[in-house]
């Protein structure tokens, strides 16, 4: 596809949610007209069996449209934002637009650093606890034998002037701990 947009780039929120709207449409769609041609036949059998395929596209879509309306609220953050974020991308690591779940809340970070020092999350939701989030996080990434070290940032400003305070990456010695846990990030996300 053209434009497309992989987990932890710019606008990936926006790109899948465009996507995942199609597919679910689609489905729904396939669903209608399934159930239309169901009423239009006079054959016993084909109905039966127009019926069943109607009931089992329902699983597909509905598998398609629970991480759609669960993200629904979540936006790709303004340009402006991306920009200012944009200037230290060569210093470390930075994933843009994840969504990251745990079993008590939606995660949605607009930026995480991942650097040797630690992976900061820049998340905006108001209502999420960032203790026990960071906690759970913590502890799923030492489950992947990672440093348990990810902080949660929610005021913007709070988020730059950690950002500005680090090092660049390439003054620490390369491990391959950053890739893992960006990868796994990724993973993680929706």
């Amino acid at each position: 596809m053209k434009n497309r947009k992989n987990k932890g780039e710019y606008g990936y929120r926006d790109y899948r949610r465009k996507v995942r709207t199609v597919m679910v449409a689609a489905g729904v769609a396939a669903i209608l007209i399934q159930l239309a041609a169901r009423g239009l036949t006079d054959n016993q059998a084909a109905k039966n069996i127009l019926t069943v395929m109607a009931v089992l596209s329902v699983l597909p879509t509905a598998n398609l449209a629970s991480p759609l309306l669960a993200s629904w609220r979540y936006r790709t953050p303004s340009e402006a934002f991306y920009q200012k974020v944009r200037a230290h991308e060569g210093e470390f690591t930075i994933l843009y637009d994840l969504i990251v779940t745990t079993k008590e809340s939606i995660l949605p970070f607009d930026a995480v650093i991942v650097h040797p020092n630690g992976i900061y999350a820049y998340c905006t939701a108001n209502k999420v606890d960032s203790s026990k989030a960071e906690k759970s996080l913590n502890a799923l990434l030492k489950g992947q034998k990672l440093d348990g070290n990810l902080k949660i940032i929610k005021d913007e400003k709070g988020f730059f002037h950690r950002m500005e305070g680090l090092k660049p990456a390439a003054d620490y010695e390369d491990d391959g701990s950053v890739d893992y846990a960006a990868n796994f990030l990724k993973n993680m996300s929706m």
